[in-house]
């Protein structure tokens, strides 16, 4: 018990190093020119070290919060409207996906064409009716990957109230809370450590995992080269699938920051009452023909 307690206060002492150290040393990890710099920007990533810089991140952000409320609130509202901004502006890939699958249908029923190009922005490219059918994946996954905190701002996360919707304010406040901090973010997390490996093994060669310390990243550093997986499921089909790899980071870091949100949320409403509810809360609406159905229901 004792050397938990002394290795958990001694990397969250060591985060602020780690945090100050990289701040004040870019070049270690942000020049990719060199091989050295971009095995540490692989290795930080998905490190210990990393997570325990983002948890004394949050600790202070958390302490300033409780002393000062408007400081979280704003937190609250800055953090949400990210999630809305991102949310609201990847919802556009649903439609490109729809219109993308009619001129496809389109094509190929009536003009029987095998090859699609296109010139957006006078950049010409051309390629087969089945890249283009593949290729309706990846902006589904936009809209999966990018809009689930948007969602969840927004309410319209499935959830199952057996107890939540027949318990006292202050109760559900606790509820949210501990869901935030004890489910929310250590799937967040842990899906970010297997994502975040999981997509260099696609960008670099030699492949790099989550057991390789640093020294053998380094010592690889003298034979890494870019790989980017280009690799389709059909020989003309979509290639470009290290996109979805890079959703997947983006996923999480965005579960990640609305959990975040969502415990300062909750904090607040639960210290503030019930009149606090969904206090500065930016929810979508379809006009005053919603509004007036909710008033007759």
């Amino acid at each position: 018990m004792i050397d938990a307690l002394s290795w958990l206060f001694g990397h969250i002492g060591l985060g602020f190093y780690h945090f100050f150290y990289a701040v004040t040393h870019p070049g270690l990890w942000l020049d990719w020119s060199n091989k050295e710099s971009l095995l540490r920007f692989v290795y930080y990533g998905g490190s210990t070290e990393f997570f325990f810089v983002l948890f004394d991140i949050f600790l202070v952000l958390t302490v300033a919060g409780v002393i000062f409320r408007r400081f979280m609130w704003g937190m609250v509202r800055v953090l949400e409207g990210f999630a809305n901004f991102v949310g609201r502006a990847a919802a556009w890939a649903g439609l490109i996906m729809v219109g993308q699958q009619i001129i496809i249908i389109f094509l190929q029923s009536i003009f029987r064409l095998g090859e699609i190009t296109m010139s957006p922005f006078g950049i010409g490219f051309a390629h087969s009716v089945t890249w283009y059918g593949e290729g309706l994946k990846f902006w589904n996954a936009i809209v999966v990957g990018l809009c689930v905190s948007y969602a969840f701002v927004q309410g319209s996360h499935v959830r199952v109230d057996l107890i939540y919707s027949g318990v006292s304010h202050r109760a559900k406040k606790v509820i949210d809370m501990f869901g935030s901090l004890f489910f929310m973010i250590p799937f967040a997390v842990l899906a970010w450590m297997y994502s975040w490996y999981f997509l260099w093994r696609h960008l670099i060669t030699p492949k790099v995992s989550a057991s390789d310390k640093l020294e053998l990243m380094l010592r690889k550093a003298k034979i890494v080269k870019w790989n980017v997986e280009t690799i389709g499921f059909s020989p003309s089909g979509f290639n470009g699938y290290f996109l979805f790899k890079i959703l997947m980071c983006a996923f999480t870091a965005m579960v990640l920051i609305h959990a975040i949100a969502f415990f300062y949320r909750s904090l607040l409403e639960f210290r503030e009452g019930e009149e606090s509810a969904d206090k500065y809360l930016d929810k979508d609406t379809l006009g005053a023909g919603e509004e007036a159905y909710e008033g007759t229901h």
